[in-house]
């Protein structure tokens, strides 16, 4: 068990959270959720010893090994792959490093040789020797084949780095897990593993994470941060959302209630309190007054855009055709014989293993990137506007985000374009801001505003979930769903690719299929799951 009593953090004057006191207990996941910016990995790192609070302590059972998922990726970059994970277990590791070094040793000194065997006994008894193996073995099921188990972390990319640190995490049954994001940049088949793994998990689990469908399935509970509290849940992600959204709906009637009964009080007393005859009755009334107290509803640290994409004109019957395209770069195949019609009313998810594959094509549909050979041609009425994966080009000028918003559409009147960002969450001052200083989330709603404008009847995004919270993600999935017109769109989001795709291809260096259905659907399909193992010996 890992419990925090009374502790806070401050900074400047400011607090994080305050006297915060949980316990969370073994056998249990918890999904510790709370806007950006709440202080939900900071209070992993208070958990885990990295950082100090500023009041109260963090208890752990004795003897209890706690692991967490390390987000630096530069960390290990001397290392071996498979050493790395084996360094999950620190013990274990020290013990097999040493012995390895002697190992590698010529000829061994009489002390030396009574060393080996003094670490040959506890290597024994760490059940170091299985070791090995199962670490091999999660790398293989996180997709890292054994060739690349005694590679150097340096050779490896930044999404392969991340599987070898979630290894590292979860190697050797640790007591406590603390994961912050694990599932950023796992495909599907690497998600569905670590859902399995912490499904079987016996111990405690407080995992961050921003995947609605990834914390309904593995969640026993739900650790929410806000009001500077940290406030626990029985149940999955979905079953708190449906508790709070009742809980504050039964706060504010309460609050509307007795506001309005204070209000008919003091009508009584205003119109009364000098009748003689009512006088008493009016005394009684103030006296009641006082009793009723509405109950304060403090103010929450969430908040919810409003996303909503409308066309200036439908979709025409020709909406897309795409024929035999083809790309590389630097000789590699990255798209094959891509083919295919999008059709009125389709929603289209493109997936597959390979992420460049699926940007370069919508960077070819959104005229960005030209292909070897093949060609594509959008119907008549269509109108597209992109959202890109890495937006960092739209926000170059040194200008306001109202000024940067209102130069897209110079027509447009100055009131509309605030009330859009308004409801983009951009109140007030907020839209003086430099765009060059907006975080991640606050640039994909500046560009959610700009495509909201654009009033395009085919819209593309490229994984418009990342740097997004719980709240701006549900958001854009309601949004999505709700637009009328033609979609074509990339996205880690499981619950997002089953709430709003009706159609899915999946690309790669070998080519392509089309499946007309959900994700979910998809990817259980037994006829599907024989063309995608084709697809990757080809």
């Amino acid at each position: 068990m890992i419990s925090t009593e009374t502790v806070s953090l401050s900074f400047s004057g400011n607090a994080l959270f305050e006297d915060v006191s949980v316990k969370f207990l073994g056998g249990n996941c918890y999904g510790l959720i709370g806007a950006n910016g709440a202080g939900k990995s900071t209070f992993l790192k208070i958990l885990s010893g990295e950082i100090d609070s500023t009041t109260g302590n963090v208890h752990i059972d004795q003897g209890k090994r706690l692991a967490v998922l390390k987000q630096d990726q530069f960390a290990f970059d001397n290392e071996t792959v498979l050493n790395t994970v084996l360094m999950g277990d620190k013990a274990l590791y020290d013990v097999y490093k040493e012995r390895q070094d002697l190992y590698e040793k010529t000829d061994l000194t009489e002390e030396e040789g009574l060393k080996v065997a003094e670490l040959e006994e506890t290597f024994a008894e760490l059940d170091g020797y299985s070791a090995e193996g199962e670490a091999a073995g999660m790398l293989n099921e996180l997709g890292l084949d054994d060739e690349l188990h005694d590679k150097k972390m340096s050779s490896l990319e930044a999404n392969q780095k991340i599987r070898v640190l979630l290894a590292q995490a979860l190697f050797n049954n640790p007591d406590i897990l603390l994961l912050d994001e694990p599932t950023n940049q796992l495909d599907y088949q690497a998600k569905i593993w670590l859902e399995e793994f912490l499904l079987e998990f016996k111990n405690t689990v407080i995992v961050i994470s921003h995947d609605r469908h990834f914390l309904n399935k593995v969640c026993t509970h739900i650790a929410d941060l806000d009001f500077k509290k940290v406030t626990l849940y029985v149940g999955n992600y979905a079953f708190w959302l449906q508790a709070s959204q009742l809980a504050a709906k039964q706060k504010q009637d309460s609050h509307k209630k007795a506001t309005e009964k204070i209000a008919e009080l003091e009508e009584f007393v205003r119109r009364f309190s000098a009748n003689a005859s009512k006088s008493k009755q009016a005394t009684s009334r103030k006296k009641l007054i006082e009793k009723i107290k509405p109950e304060e509803i403090p103010t929450s640290s969430r908040r919810s855009p409003f996303i909503h994409f409308k066309s200036e004109r439908p979709c025409g019957n020709n909406v897309l055709n795409v024929e035999n395209l083809n790309y590389s770069l630097d000789g590699q195949p990255i798209l094959k014989d891509i083919t295919f019609r999008l059709e009125k009313g389709e929603k289209l998810a493109i997936t597959g293993e390979n992420t460049l594959s699926k940007t370069c094509l919508l960077n070819i549909l959104a005229g960005n990137l030209k292909a070897d050979s093949g060609h594509f041609s959008w119907g008549e009425t269509i109108t597209s506007d992109y959202f890109p994966k890495d937006n960092s080009a739209f926000f170059n000028e040194p200008q306001s985000l109202f000024d940067w918003l209102f130069a897209y559409y110079q027509g447009i009147d100055t009131q509309e374009v605030r009330g859009l960002l308004g409801r983009m969450l951009f109140s007030g001052d907020d839209v003086e801001k430099k765009v060059g200083v907006l975080s991640g989330g606050e640039k994909a709603r500046a560009m959610f505003s700009k495509l909201m404008l654009s009033q395009a009847n085919v819209l593309l995004f490229d994984e418009p979930t990342d740097h997004l919270d719980l709240e701006s993600i549900s958001a854009l999935n309601e949004g999505l769903k709700n637009f009328k017109e033609g979609l074509i769109f990339t996205s880690h989001d499981i619950q997002l690719l089953d709430t709003v795709a009706n159609r899915i291809i999946e690309v790669g260096p070998t080519g392509m299929i089309s499946y007309l259905g959900n994700f979910s659907d998809y990817m259980t399909n037994s006829t599907m799951q024989n063309k995608r193992k084709e697809l990757a010996l080809a």
